[in-house]
């Protein structure tokens, strides 16, 4: 196999299934905008962050800034090569053809299982918000319930999906915005009955970095991860009424407002309520800005956003898990029966990745303590590896789309090839940072484990499909 042996534009095979039929094409500018806006806002902001905070302080606007900054590179990067060739497997499309296609094997499947397993974890964090509003109903009936309810909506036309996404995630966004909205009044002293903190929360209790660099680097690392699903829009693109267009517009306009939404967000928090108060680990970081304000049933309001974000995550996950597996199939990388496609819809890879997701929730009943903590550490840095695979990717495929066809290049990375290795070496430096850390350290080396086995296997199906090929063309000669 050669190493361009991905293919070029949509429509294409990347984007057909075995069963002869292609995706269809029925999401609109503004599902992609809002699948842009909202594919990274998830619980891991509005809960995860507060462990951040109570090991960072007030540091934590810095740690999620140069995350951010880290983030905003790679959707550029992945913008850049999804818009000169926008494909349902993205990432692995991108990696099969610049690299090689032991590269697109290991990061679209690597990426596949991690979807799969998020997708269990976020019904678990849904069915416990349920649960706590009616005691006595059992877990794994709410989890069935929305994992067969999003199944059954992804089974559906491509357009269910986006609709979805874009409810889902305009009340994610309008949560926000409410919450910035309200923090700005009461920091500026106009919120009725509240008086200005000043900067007191920012200086005091330790200063600024309380915990010194050690928790500065501990935020980094947890906010390096509560960015993870900028991918999906590259993605829901391929099946866009303008692929190229779509995907440009809602890289643009995504990034810009990513970082306003989480840098504004902590820089909210960690000015209105002392960095070390309980209740921001114990009620998520929004809760307890919006109990200190005195904001009545802040606690309520905030599950049932915190609800929506797992649910939108979830909807997203199986969508995204569906099209990666079946783009795989396509480019012969994968079981054929996932690959087949009915009116538009891989429906064999939405049920699959749907069913492994479900397995993993019973995984964490039946086996808690060792198969399902395995699970966990295998899936600890693997965003991480697939954003390695785009930086390196990005950095082949630039140079050769300028050489082949500069007029692809609708949406270009900054100051190439400046930025690209600067990226590159942003995540090598997260990668250190994770080994030195006990935690991180075994998530580092499951993820690691993984996805260097899953490289081996990519690699010896790709030295066997070559012999293959070598050996039909002997035959053939005879």
């Amino acid at each position: 196999m050669s190493k361009t042996s991905a293919p070029p534009p949509v429509g294409l095979p990347a984007d057909s299934g075995s069963g002869g039929q292609g995706l269809s094409h029925g999401l609109k500018q503004r599902h992609l905008s809002m699948i842009a806006l909202g594919g990274v806002i998830g619980a891991g902001l509005f809960v995860g962050s507060g462990a951040g905070i109570a090991q960072a302080g007030p540091s934590i606007v810095i740690a999620y800034a140069l995350s951010g900054l880290l983030v905003m590179l790679v959707m550029r990067m992945l913008g850049e090569m999804s818009a000169a060739n926008p494909a349902s497997g993205t990432f692995s499309v991108h990696a099969e053809r610049a690299i090689g296609p032991w590269a697109g094997f290991a990061s679209g499947w690597i990426f596949w299982f991690l979807l799969c397993v998020v997708v269990g974890l976020e019904g678990i964090g849904a069915a416990k918000i349920m649960t706590g509003w009616l005691p006595g109903t059992p877990e794994w009936a709410w989890v069935a319930l929305f994992t067969v309810t999003f199944c059954v909506a992804n089974l559906a036309a491509v357009k269910n999906f986006g609709e979805f996404e874009f409810w889902f995630a305009a009340l994610k966004v309008g949560a926000i915005v409410l919450f910035l909205g309200i923090g700005v009044l009461a920091i500026t002293g106009v919120l009725p009955d509240t008086d200005a903190p000043g900067v007191s929360n920012l200086t005091g209790e330790g200063g600024f970095l309380p915990n010194g660099t050690e928790g500065l680097v501990f935020g980094l690392l947890a906010s390096v991860f509560a960015y993870g699903g900028l991918e999906t829009v590259t993605i829901a693109a391929a099946e866009s009424e303008h692929p190229v267009q779509g995907v440009a517009k809602a890289v643009r306009t995504a990034m810009w407002r990513i970082a306003i939404f989480y840098v504004g967000s902590m820089a909210v928090v960690v000015t209105l309520v002392p960095w070390n108060d309980p209740k921001v680990v114990a009620q998520g970081p929004y809760v307890a800005t919006l109990d200190h304000l005195g904001i009545p049933a802040a606690a309520q309001i905030m599950n049932v956003v915190i609800l929506i974000a797992l649910l939108s995550a979830m909807n997203a996950n199986i969508y995204a898990a569906s099209r990666m597996s079946m783009s795989l199939v396509a480019r012969g990388q994968g079981p054929k029966a996932l690959g087949r496609t009915h009116r538009g819809v891989p429906r064999t890879a939405v049920v699959v990745s749907t069913a492994f997701g479900f397995g993993c929730v019973l995984l964490s009943y039946w086996r808690p303590d060792d198969v399902f903590m395995w699970l966990l550490n295998m899936i600890g840095a693997i965003i991480l590896v697939v954003w390695f695979f785009v930086g390196v990717s990005q950095l082949i495929l630039r140079r050769r789309t300028e050489r082949e066809d500069p007029s692809r290049l609708v949406v270009k990375m900054w100051l190439y090839p400046g930025l690209t290795w600067v990226a590159l070496a942003g995540m090598a430096t997260v990668f250190v940072l994770m080994a030195r850390e006990d935690d991180t350290r075994t998530q580092l080396l499951y993820s690691g484990g993984l996805t260097l086995a899953l490289c081996l296997v990519g690699y010896v199906r790709q030295v066997l499909a070559g012999a293959g090929k070598d050996g039909a063309g002997v035959e053939k000669g005879r």
